[in-house]
């Protein structure tokens, strides 16, 4: 049956009418229950809709286009007589002649569109509108445009670019590549709503998308020119389905503000063979790309010798072109990620059984209920379901976790679901020593991992404190009589990869970004950074880059005018120079008045303590807010620990290498708080979804009073 066409009979008679109103009717009905039932709208609250919801008000049995599949075009029956009704003057005949607009309002309707649906239009959305007379004019606003440079085309069209930008939001927010649009069912869906409804071809999908991601891109440009301190940058690396090696580039800083600000610039395709020398060259071009080649501090990578060597690369280039300091360090969360792994060894077998208990669990509305009364009757905690199954360090603590703290529990499910479960799921006594001692020993760790996840701002210096804590719980394991031999074993090995980390942040820059934390200082530092003679090489640094390039007007030396005047320098100026002078050569001053006063508590929020205290260390705050935002970690910390990375990985390596770079980057710069926007226009989502939801108000009203 074509819902898009209505047909007269032979004679025009009035029963053929009317059947072809019933129809319509019928129609609609269908079309306008469906919309809101597929797109999960509530009846009684229509702006609940998702963004894909969106159809203007388009009516379905709409004949003024054609369908968007090449060589398909409906023709519309050619009337016998000119129609006629009393709500025609109240609608104006659009400049294409397509289209009839009401005059009070401004929706669209076909031409071809039945005056009853034009009378309804009225009484729902304008009673009253018999009275006003002759007065409705032509003036009533017009449409809200998305893209403002598209006010040429016609009102109909536009209805559809609103929804194909709504789905251009949908795919870059789901991750999804321009093809999932190009599903035959999917299409298919969309048309069932409205047979009319023409979505771009995939092609077009993807230009847009490009258009967006370099609109979007200049965007970060000129905020980048706008940072006045030094920028850090982080590199975090993977590979897709496709098996292309990817690189992620993100900057940070600190603002004016002591706002900590983090942007992605770019997504590198690394080429063959990906080794040191192709990361070394695709940063170099992001680097010169965003002209911050000069401003970068550091970098932080991954732990992998190829970025190592790019970055070493990196560093010797800047440093021969003497555009300043530059430090790469390692990623302190991918080390304690390794530690923990060598902490799980022995008992990662018996993990894997726990999780597959806890997938059974979960999958098992009946088994997850006995579970918990089991929980609440032995007392063993309140356990929320879906249960973490999580491979990650979190859901692998989780697994211990439910052994250790609900084994009765555990056991009582066990014994009840035998037939099914117990056989292969089932723990000897052997294993739950083990995991008891394993839990016990890895609990530090957990608690250290919680609270870099959830810190505001993870510093140098934080990351430092609790690394020098694993450290020592490390070693009193692996030194101590009591331990079992396995677990020494264990315990050797992770001391391994935690003194590799130590040795590698070593070094003047990681204690001079350390003791800038003002909750660290020099009480808290790790001995390993304090048994040097780092402090006086702190002060070098701090005279050398901060006391003068920063304050150029206490420096020697006339200004133009003065010289303008023949160099002549007032007595009053000469002894205020002096003076001048003496305090730049005490300006280390501030680094010692800093370090006597005693740490701030630990809960202190970094930034605002030195927002607050930037006027009485002027110089030495100008180098906090360079070294502070050099990051400890290049990923997320929430991302590596928890459940939430196993999306982000999924996202990354399902996606095809045509749209990895444009929409990763722009999903990011959306989160950041960037506008979307193509060319130059912004896409007014916000004015989107009040069309939206104006449109599914009118057609649950009209549902309702048709229904009455």
């Amino acid at each position: 049956m074509d819902f898009g066409v209505r047909k007269k009979d032979q004679t025009g008679s009035v029963s053929g009418r009317a059947a072809a109103n019933q129809m319509e009717w019928t129609v609609n009905n269908a079309f306008k229950t469906y919309k809101a039932v597929a797109c999960g709208v509530d009846m009684d609250h229509p702006k609940s809709m998702m963004d894909l919801a969106l159809i203007q008000n388009v009516d379905p049995v709409d004949i003024g286009l054609g369908s968007s599949e090449k060589g398909t075009t409906v023709v519309p029956t050619k009337r016998k007589k000119t129609m006629t009704s009393v709500y025609l003057k109240f609608f104006e005949t659009a400049p294409d002649g397509k289209s009839r607009r009401c005059k009070f309002c401004g929706q669209s309707y076909s031409i071809a569109t039945a005056t009853g649906n034009l009378g309804r239009h009225l009484s729902n959305r304008h009673p009253g509108y018999d009275k006003s007379g002759d007065s409705v004019t032509s003036s009533a606003p017009q449409p809200i445009t998305v893209v403002r440079k598209a006010q040429q085309q016609g009102k109909q069209q536009m209805d559809y670019d609103h929804l194909n930008w709504l789905l251009v939001k949908w795919l870059i927010l789901a991750s999804l590549p321009p093809s999932t649009l190009e599903e035959k069912w999917l299409a298919n869906s969309f048309k069932f709503l409205n047979p009319s409804i023409q979505l771009w071809p995939g092609e077009r999908y993807k230009v847009k998308i490009r258009e967006v991601f370099r609109s979007m891109q200049e965007d970060v440009m000129a905020t980048l020119e706008k940072v006045s301190s030094k920028v850090s940058i982080i590199l975090d690396f993977w590979s897709s389905y496709e098996q292309i090696f990817y690189m992620s580039v993100t900057c940070q800083w600190i603002d004016e503000n002591w706002s900590f600000q983090q942007v992605l610039l770019d997504i590198c395709q690394i080429p063959y063979p990906c080794g040191g020398s192709e990361i070394y060259h695709s940063l170099d071009k992001v680097l010169k790309m965003y002209n911050i080649e000069s401003r970068v501090l550091s970098c932080t990578h991954d732990n992998s010798q190829n970025a190592i060597h790019a970055c070493h690369t990196l560093k010797e280039e800047l440093d021969g072109q003497k555009l300043g300091m530059f430090y790469y360090i390692p990623c302190a969360a991918r080390t304690l990620n390794l530690i923990i792994e060598d902490g799980l060894r022995t008992t990662k077998p018996v993990i894997s059984k726990v999780r597959e208990f806890v997938l059974e669990l979960n999958s098992s509305a009946k088994m997850s209920e006995d579970f918990i009364q089991l929980t609440a009757a032995y007392q063993e905690g309140c356990w929320k379901f879906p249960l973490e199954t999580s491979a990650r360090w979190s859901g692998n603590y989780q697994m211990l976790d439910i052994v250790c703290k609900a084994g009765k529990s555990m056991d009582g499910v066990m014994r009840k679901y035998e037939d099914t479960i117990a056989g292969r799921m089932a723990l000897s006594p052997a294993e739950k020593n083990a995991v008891s001692i394993v839990h016990k020993y890895l609990e530090p760790f957990y608690k250290t991992t919680n609270n870099i996840c959830t810190n505001k701002l993870l510093t140098i210096g934080l990351v430092l404190f609790f690394m020098d804590h694993i450290s020592e719980m490390i070693i009193l394991c692996r030194d101590s009589r009591h331990s079992s031999d396995w677990l020494k074993n264990a315990a050797e090995d992770m001391a391994t990869k935690s003194r590799s980390y130590t040795t590698q942040v070593g070094n003047i820059f990681i204690f001079m970004t350390a003791i800038l934390d003002p909750r660290i200082k020099c009480e808290l530092i790790p001995e390993s950074l304090s048994s040097g003679n780092y402090l006086e090489e702190a002060r070098t640094l701090f005279i050398r880059n901060y006391s003068s390039r920063h304050f150029s007007s206490m420096t020697s030396g006339y200004g133009a005018q003065e010289i303008e005047d023949g160099g002549g320098v007032s007595f009053a100026e000469e002894i205020a120079r002096k003076k001048r002078r003496v305090s730049l050569s005490n300006a280390t001053d501030e680094l010692t008045q800093y370090l006597s006063e005693p740490p701030a508590p630990i809960p202190t929020d970094v930034l605002e303590w030195w927002k607050v205290n930037c006027t009485r260390y002027p110089r030495l705050s100008v180098m906090a807010r360079d070294f502070l935002a050099v990051q400890p970690t290049s990923v997320a910390p929430e991302d590596l620990f928890c459940s939430k990375g196993d999306e982000i990985y999924k996202q990354r390596f399902c996606m095809p290498h045509d749209s990895t770079q444009a929409i990763l980057c722009i999903r990011s710069w959306m989160q950041g708080g960037i506008k979307l926007k193509c060319k130059s226009d912004e896409i007014d989502y916000e004015r989107l979804m009040e069309m939206a939801g104006a449109t599914i108000a009118e057609n649950t009203a009209g549902l309702d009073k048709k229904q009455r």
